[in-house]
């Protein structure tokens, strides 16, 4: 679907150019040999410093790579590209993709206060980033109408009947929740990690109307907001742009299975895990052409033990985002993108990225998603190589015994590689 000529392109005036999806990839570094009769000198000497570095003992024995050019289109290099493996965190490129794709990078989530038979119910409406401070706004304007109405006191209900369970999905150990992901609900406060984020917000909520003169009669509960109730108050997240630039960029896991969940509903499909990733899948082959073979996905931050994504696919996925055809819906992703060395982001030196020597040269040069999980590391991203042309990577490790450091830090070396700046 990406048919725009690499002349055509450049014409356009964009800085990064758009090739075209990637085939899929077998077998290993034979691969890059083959192709190498199409190579420049630089992408020939890249993809043979790969073929030597991917035999690092810290990566194991099995890793899935691929190395993309942007402006020529052609494929630099390939190890076991098509092999799917578990892709930890670099799922949430897919998910990001697929929501901004659906709903648009403008979308924002509402919460609404509904007030009817001296209740005053809290409506969650899938906004993963609302705050204390959002609720003390929304509680304010509801105090005050249920004064206006002569209620001094309330109960307060929480409807998050907008997600229907199951709240846990496929491949997650007990051990994730509620620290490494909540139950997925469509009600939260301030990103708290407790079991039932719907009560808690209402919790939270409760305070505030105290705070605002309202007495609350008894022990926050769950309840459908009826017909017959009046909205009192709303309030409206930030744009959805916004939310994925964070979710990106700090890998949060709570925001990606929020948006899966609601990049479900506004296709008319019900609010679950199955029919999340049913669309995912959906846009990526059907909007953008990317091939699935192998593609198994089954939440929408990656934590499960059950999802597999090829490296073939998951630069595929990247790839879109040097195309000019998708700047403005995928955007986000791009800018969201942890760049090497940059603290507050998962590439941050907080982790111990991109700081042995032979990676350190990459800072601020990597632009790149990544994933942990026991047993599985991956990175993936863009970056100028030292032709000056946009160099698409993806590596994934699964089942290395090295220490998880260690691990990173030789994934670190591969994207030096791809950059060139380790020769």
């Amino acid at each position: 679907m990406r048919d725009l000529s690499s002349t055509a392109r450049r014409a356009l005036g964009i800085v990064i150019s758009a090739p075209i999806a990637v085939a899929v990839l077998s077998g290993t570094s034979a691969f890059a040999a083959d192709s190498a009769t199409a190579l420049d000198a630089s992408d020939q000497q890249l993809a043979a410093n790969l073929d030597a570095r991917i035999n690092d003992q810290r990566l194991g024995t099995n890793l899935s790579g691929v190395v993309l050019d942007a402006h020529s289109d052609a494929t630099v290099w390939g190890h076991n590209a098509s092999t799917a493996l578990m892709p930890a965190s670099n799922a949430k490129l897919a998910t990001s993709t697929a929501a901004l794709t659906v709903l648009g990078p403008d979308h924002r989530f509402t919460t609404e206060v509904v007030y009817g038979d001296g209740t005053l119910t809290l409506v969650g409406g899938g906004d993963r980033v609302l705050t204390t401070a959002d609720l003390a706004a929304l509680a304010k304007t509801a105090a005050a109408s249920a004064k206006a109405a002569g209620a001094a006191t309330v109960k307060v209900r929480v409807d998050d009947s907008l997600f229907p369970e199951p709240t846990l999905a496929v491949g997650w150990n007990d051990g994730y929740y509620p620290d490494s992901i909540a139950p997925v609900r469509a009600l939260v406060v301030d990103g708290h990690a407790v079991t039932d984020t719907s009560i808690d917000a209402g919790q939270v909520f409760a305070g505030q109307l105290a705070a605002n003169g309202v007495t609350v009669d008894g022990a926050v509960a769950r309840g459908t907001a009826g017909p017959a109730g009046v909205p009192v108050a709303r309030h409206l997240s930030p744009a959805l742009s916004t939310i994925v630039h964070q979710m990106i960029k700090v890998s949060d896991n709570n925001i990606a299975e929020t948006l899966l969940r609601m990049t479900a509903l506004a296709t008319g499909r019900p609010a679950t895990f199955e029919d999340g990733t049913a669309v995912v899948r959906q846009v990526l082959t059907e909007r953008y052409g990317v091939n699935l073979a192998g593609f198994e996905l089954h939440d929408g931050s990656g934590l499960s033990r059950s999802d597999r994504i090829p490296a073939a696919t998951l630069a595929d996925i990247l790839d879109l985002l040097t195309d000019p055809l998708y700047a403005d819906t995928l955007r986000p992703v791009l800018d969201g993108l942890p760049v090497a060395g940059e603290a507050g982001s998962t590439l941050g030196p907080e982790w111990g990225r991109f700081d042995d020597p032979y990676s350190e040269c990459a800072v601020g040069k990597v632009k790149a998603k990544t994933g942990t999980l026991t047993g599985a590391i991956a990175l993936s991203g863009l970056t100028i190589g030292t032709d000056g042309s946009w160099k698409v990577f993806s590596f994934v490790e699964n089942g290395s015994t090295a220490d998880p450091a260690d691990i990173k830090d030789a994934m670190d070396g591969l994207a030096a590689t791809v950059n060139g700046c380790w020769a």
